[in-house]
């Protein structure tokens, strides 16, 4: 059975609903186990047990949230030792544009190196339903694209 890892850091509570609905839009799929973390509570050996990322975060002053930034750098070094290379999805929520911290944030990967499975999907302004059904669909592209052996 495949694992996609969710990886998420929220202040205000939005990137946690978006995280969660991507969780419910993972389960569709069959033949897929999802975890969701807060990105200050996994590390490198959670990532070494999973087939693919998620990471939900925040756009903080046009520049990665520090809780995301915290756990990339946390796992960036180990990552490369355990040679993983893991496909991997962004959702962003954005009160500007976004482009900084999803610059950040696939900057960082790219060195790992973790490869891009999806198109980053960048959410601005308050959440609201579009926001969720867009989550939703991302995460159950992730899940299906694991499970059927697509990245």
């Amino acid at each position: 059975m495949k694992r996609l890892i969710i990886a998420y850091h929220s202040q205000s509570g939005a990137c946690a609903q978006l995280s969660h609905a991507a969780l419910r839009g993972a389960q569709r799929e069959a033949g897929i186990q999802v975890e969701r973390h807060r990105a200050w509570d996994i590390g490198a050996a959670d990532l070494r047990a999973g087939d693919g990322l998620l990471c939900v975060t925040a756009e903080n002053s046009g520049a990665l949230s520090g809780g995301m930034k915290d756990f990339l750098d946390r796992v960036f070094y180990p990552a490369i030792n355990l040679g993983l290379v893991l496909p991997y999805g962004v959702l962003i929520s954005a009160g500007n544009d976004g482009r900084g911290a999803l610059a950040q944030l696939q900057r960082i990967l790219s060195g790992v190196p973790f490869t891009p499975a999806a198109e980053p999907l960048i959410l601005r302004g308050d959440v609201c339903e579009e926001h969720l059904s867009k989550a939703q669909e991302l995460g159950e592209g992730m899940a299906t694209g694991l499970v059927m052996g697509i990245f």
